[in-house]
């Protein structure tokens, strides 16, 4: 207590009663401090969702075919190809349906052509590339034409033979490409039987701006199938599981390749 004195008052202070916040501002102050955290955490929610739905609802095709040319084949042709070969193929995932996908490669082997999209091919190469390193990656090729046959199985070296012999990869040119045989590498879709005698339908638009129409074996008729080579344990295994498959497409073909 302070003493009083005559040149002294004793003074009190009254203390402020402390304020009462409403629900409303309460829960506006911890918006203001947490706002960041939720952001962040609600993110991380529905990355996790997309992911899990993503795993769930992905369809894991059991076998993937290529196709090698200059631009996509008609969506129809994909579509038909897709439907029909996977009628000769087995439920290798064990998810209770057969998926066939066409994987297709926009290629252009002339590095001089004043077409090429830069982009695109250098895209397209790396895929490719990556899927020929891979035990997923595709194990039979469909190519566009003559052209398209012989570079693909010059430049990467990458097909079998007809017979089921491997190239000689110590067989090199100068710039370090396996040397090949490529007419004995693949058969015309027109050696094959079995290929020519798919059903495979008509398309409606050769291109995403047209609406021609046509039969989807006259779009096949010009292209070439080989198999791929295989190098390692996996790809050899893997390979073994496509043999039914080619076995089926191949029967009864005999090669022209290479004929006048």
């Amino acid at each position: 207590m302070a003493w009083v004195t005559k040149d002294s008052v004793e003074q009190y202070e009254t203390p402020e009663s402390k304020k009462e916040y409403t629900k409303q501002e309460k829960a506006a102050n911890w918006w203001y401090y947490h706002k960041l955290y939720v952001g962040i955490a609600v993110i991380a929610v529905v990355l996790v969702v997309w992911m899990v739905h993503d795993v769930v609802t992905r369809v894991r095709p059991d076998y993937r075919v290529g196709y090698v040319g200059s631009s996509n084949l008609p969506t129809d042709t994909v579509t038909a190809l897709e439907n029909t070969l996977a009628a000769y193929c087995d439920d290798r995932n064990g998810d209770g349906k057969v998926v066939v996908e066409l994987v297709q490669y926009n290629l252009d082997f002339d590095s001089e052509s004043e077409n090429t999209d830069a982009y695109t091919q250098m895209a397209d190469v790396t895929r490719l590339s990556a899927d020929l390193s891979s035990e997923d990656g595709p194990y039979i090729f469909i190519m566009q034409d003559t052209d398209y046959a012989q570079q693909f199985a010059e430049t990467t070296g990458d097909l079998q033979y007809l017979d089921g012999t491997m190239p000689d990869t110590e067989n090199v040119d100068e710039n370090d490409n396996v040397i090949v045989d490529w007419t004995k590498m693949v058969y015309r879709w027109t050696d094959c039987p079995a290929l020519t005698g798919l059903d495979l339908g008509t398309y409606t638009g050769l291109t995403m701006v047209d609406d021609l129409q046509g039969e989807n074996q006259d779009i096949m008729k010009n292209t070439y199938i080989g198999r791929r080579a295989y190098y390692t344990d996996k790809t050899a295994l893997e390979s073994e599981t496509y043999d039914a498959l080619w076995n089926i497409l191949t029967a009864g073909a005999v090669s022209t390749v290479g004929q006048q």
